[in-house]
């Protein structure tokens, strides 16, 4: 009932619903246009993309490579990872299942994350503190909801590398912070293998706050790209191993008009979480939008095609 209010409140949503839902109706480049616009209220320019969120759409309709599904892939990139950074930065997988049901929650310690491979976000990821305390059931059914993820990541915001990822699941040995807090993701933007900015992220099951940060540790005026989100509003300090995280994210970062490398830093060591070629999916909010801009003058597109 509320989801019918809220469509009658915004025409807007409502049509953007029927857009994701009747999605597979149109070509990829009229599809984002029509996305693009109802979600950010403004024309996508394809032709001449200046801002970054329109960059991250043109990015998806050109910049086109087999190796990304390996780079999106969660359990496919920590080989990836060991052979560009060290192993030492992957968290050791307990176990890889195909289904929900094969999950061996027996073999499985005390703690422990599940999450699955081809998902974008924590939207399909279970932290478990104590499994003696935990809904079996309820676990299953949201990891083989997860497992459908990737084509639907691909099918409704059109970001190619995950149409081909192969659905897993897979048990993380369980990291925690010293204060047994949401662990904090340090997301380093990188432009043509150079960090520019770090976004970091704090206190998600709680309030979330989302601040970025240059690569001298100083707190920038913006923020984004969760539009429920705010800014924390107070300086943090510089973390321990910064230096290192900047080094593992260039590195990786190498070769790529952008990526987005984010990492932990846990108990004086740096983990590696994942890599993004679309935060967001090129949807999000930057307050004040004029960052946008700001951002898009950093990606430089690899080449250039008229659509």
């Amino acid at each position: 009932m509320q989801k019918i209010i809220d469509y009658i409140k915004s025409p807007r949503r409502l049509l953007l619903a029927i857009v994701k839902k009747t999605n597979f109706l149109y070509s990829d480049s009229a599809y984002l246009r029509l996305l693009y616009g109802l979600t950010m209220n403004r024309r996508l320019h394809l032709k001449r993309p200046v801002t970054f969120t329109e960059k991250i759409q043109w990015l998806k309709l050109h910049d086109k490579k087999e190796d990304y599904t390996l780079l999106v892939d969660k359990l496919a990139v920590k080989k990836y990872v060991a052979e560009k950074v060290g192993n030492d930065v992957v968290i050791p997988v307990l176990g890889v299942w195909d289904r929900a049901e094969d999950i061996d929650f027996e073999a499985l310690p005390d703690q422990f994350v599940l999450k699955v491979n081809c998902g974008g976000g924590n939207t399909h990821v279970c932290i478990c503190r104590d499994k003696h305390q935990i809904d079996y059931k309820q676990i299953r059914k949201k990891l083989s909801k997860g497992l459908k993820s990737g084509r639907n990541i691909y099918r409704v915001y059109r970001e190619s590398p995950y149409r081909n990822v192969i659905p897993k699941i897979l048990a993380e040995q369980f990291i925690e912070d010293e204060n047994r807090a949401d662990l904090t993701d340090y997301k380093f933007y990188c432009f043509g293998g150079k960090v520019k900015y770090c976004q970091v992220i704090r206190n998600r099951s709680i309030c979330e706050t989302i601040d970025f940060y240059d690569t001298q540790w100083v707190r920038q005026p913006f923020y984004g790209l969760n539009r429920e989100a705010r800014p924390s509003g107070v300086d943090l300090s510089r973390p321990e191993n910064y230096d290192k995280m900047v080094a593992i994210a260039s590195v990786l970062s190498q070769g790529f008009p952008f990526l987005r490398v984010d990492l932990y830093n846990v108990g004086g060591a740096v983990y590696f979480g994942e890599l993004t070629f679309y935060p967001a999916s090129g949807l999000g909010l930057f307050t004040p939008e004029e960052y946008d801009k700001i951002l898009g003058d950093l990606l430089q597109l690899p080449f250039f095609e008229k659509n």
